[in-house]
């Protein structure tokens, strides 16, 4: 059975505060490392109100220094926003403090508004252009020092970091692809081009020293609960935020709501709709046969689940029952091929 991963926004409930959210994100990431998910990512955003990873290496080594074996890391840094070499550093400094257990996943988008991008002190010009050039960078302060070399990563240089490429689009597909790295798609909220991305990105893959053969990342919102119908009402804080950003008026993340017809129009409803398509939100049965339909009809070697829960526990209990299904797709998937 393929693993499962988390993503984490850390996010700010209404009335709630970022110091709440990390010991909420510390507690999730415990029971991750309990029920055995593979690895434990988070997001860089940056002035918005509702998300509290904008530092997200710090955040991780606060999750890492939680946790034991779990794998913690980036879904993702946005390159755009820094220098090569400080990420390189910064990474370095964290796989240096919990070896073997650290992942940098790269995104070329800026993970905020165009304002607060420029407040970030760097160039928002042709980052389509320079995108594969910091990558390359980037990868290169984590090798053995080369003669002649004279800018070095300190920590960093020689640790070889596990580099992942994200990507909503095609184009992040075919840089991974050539440059042989594993790739992720953020289908939980721009699914339009999952299955081409992916067969973009099979199709054109070449080995590299990081990686034999294509390994492909599948984003998926789960909200799981008792019953289907306590899970749609979980989910309606999901659509909240995905109409709030839509009319700009982003914010802390919202409770549920008993419906949501009386708040949005019916284009609103087919826009967030469409945007959350990857999503499988239900009881336990309903769990168990959306994501074994999702990795059929993907093909995904991982999946990468994330759920915007409002209420804390909810949260909890649905990773906790989105594990179960995991174990019950693998025991299901074991059973067939012994017979």
């Amino acid at each position: 059975m393929i693993p499962f991963s988390v993503l984490d926004l850390s996010p700010i409930t209404l009335g709630s505060t970022p110091a709440q959210s990390f010991k909420n994100t510390l507690a999730l990431a415990q029971l991750a490392e309990r029920r055995g998910y593979c690895r434990y990512w988070l997001a860089e955003h940056h002035s918005m109100t509702g998300i509290a990873s904008a530092a997200t290496a710090v955040v991780i080594g606060h999750v890492a220094a939680g946790t034991s074996t779990i794998r913690v890391g980036s879904g993702g840094i946005m390159l755009p926003n820094h220098a090569p070499l400080v990420i390189a550093e910064q990474f370095g400094t964290l796989a240096s403090l919990f070896p073997g257990r650290i992942d940098l996943g790269l995104g070329r988008a800026p993970g905020t508004d165009q304002r607060t991008a420029r407040a970030l002190r760097r160039n928002l010009m042709g980052s389509d252009e320079s995108f594969p050039q910091d990558v390359m960078e980037l990868k290169s302060y984590f090798e053995p020092l080369t003669d002649g070399q004279s800018v070095r990563a300190v920590p960093g240089e020689g640790l070889r970091v596990p580099i992942w490429l994200l990507g909503s689009s095609l184009f992040s597909a075919h840089l991974a692809a050539r440059l042989g790295l594993p790739f992720a798609f953020a289908s939980h909220f721009a699914p339009d081009f999952l299955l081409q991305a992916l067969d973009v990105y099979r199709s054109n893959f070449e080995p590299s020293a990081q990686l034999e053969k294509p390994h492909a990342m599948v984003g998926v919102n789960v909200f799981a609960a008792d019953t289907d119908a306590e899970a749609a009402h979980l989910f309606t804080t999901l659509q909240q935020q995905f109409l709030n950003m839509r009319r700009g008026t982003r914010g802390q993340l919202p409770p549920p709501v008993e419906t949501m017809d009386t708040i949005w129009t019916p284009s609103e409803k087919v826009n967030v709709e469409r945007a959350l398509a990857v999503s499988v939100v239900g009881g336990p049965e309903t769990i168990r046969r959306g994501l074994a339909s999702l990795i059929r009809q993907t093909g995904a070697d991982e999946l990468m689940i994330t759920a915007q829960c409002y209420d804390h526990q909810a949260r909890l209990h649905s990773f906790d029952l989105a594990a179960d299904a995991r174990e019950q797709l693998a025991h299901a998937s074991t059973k067939t091929a012994l017979t």
